[in-house]
């Protein structure tokens, strides 16, 4: 029988702590593979498979897409856990098809990929800066979304660390909040993999019709990459935010994209790196 995997997972260690020893249960984050299926008229491919936590598996499968470019607002007509007689039974939770409206497939060399996807990386060894131009995504202007006061980037990791259940049991997933201008939080997915979390948020929002996200904060929890401010750019996000330090690309394709880009968001200081502008 199917089972349906919660985003976390019973185990049993042994704890040394000093002269301690002892033995005792804990809570592990749920690592497991979705395998992403699209479907136009009758035709069906694999795009990707992706290693997650599982939990808000069609936001991540909405988000993926729509950062990929395969579907955005309006293209999905339905998502669900597959049913079709290759997937084994005990992989039913692992497989989810995304229906599109389209009388057939989108003609897109993404689809003529199956790619592994980590946990730790967003489209590994795929994505380029000439793709996303291609893509014609949301160019900003600096004068172009929210003016933030810089009180109100220092309260967002309180209130992003508050929003993590999952965390707060394991230790051992990563965040990904939107926020609007004065604080407020609206939206927190979590996930072993920091763009898993990113396209479940994303995809709360083109499942939503939310998108584009331009007068909201994002802040996640880690290092900010080149594939977190590209899928910001796809939702047409403009203040990204991130605990940890930002990559050299990923202050490159902010700038180009108008984006502003924070760092090393701790206590009450951060540096920015991109169209600071937005921060008064």
């Amino acid at each position: 029988m199917s089972v349906r995997k919660g985003p976390t997972t019973r185990t049993r260690l042994r704890e040394v702590s000093g002269e301690r020893v002892r033995d005792r249960r804990d809570d592990l984050v749920t690592e497991e593979p979705l395998e992403i299926r699209v479907q136009a008229g009758g035709a069906r491919r694999t795009l990707a498979i992706t290693m997650r936590t599982p939990g808000a598996d069609f936001e991540l499968a909405a988000g993926f897409l729509h950062g990929e470019g395969v579907a955005g607002p309006g293209d999905i007509a339905a998502i669900g856990y597959c049913t079709d007689e290759d997937v084994p039974d005990e992989a039913r939770y692992n497989t989810v098809t995304v229906r599109l409206e389209a009388a057939e497939l989108p003609d897109l060399p993404s689809l003529d990929r199956h790619f592994m996807t980590s946990s730790a990386c967003g489209v590994c060894g795929t994505a380029s800066i000439d793709a996303l131009r291609s893509r014609s995504m949301p160019y900003l202007a600096a004068s172009d979304g929210p003016r933030i006061a810089p009180s109100v980037l220092y309260g967002l990791p309180g209130k992003l660390r508050e929003a993590q259940s999952v965390f707060g049991k394991t230790g051992g997933l990563h965040a990904c909040g939107l926020f609007t201008p004065d604080g407020t939080p609206l939206a927190t997915r979590e996930d072993v993999g920091r763009h898993n979390a990113l396209d479940k948020l994303v995809g709360w929002a083109v499942l939503g019709g939310r998108v584009p996200l331009r007068d909201h904060v994002l802040l996640v929890s880690g290092r900010t990459s080149y594939e977190i401010v590209q899928k910001a750019v796809a939702a047409g996000i403009s203040v990204v935010c991130g605990v940890s330090a930002p990559s050299s690309l990923a202050v490159e394709l902010a700038r180009e994209f108008g984006i502003t880009l924070a760092g090393f968001l701790r206590g009450e200081r951060f540096n920015v790196y991109a169209c600071p502008e937005r921060v008064l």
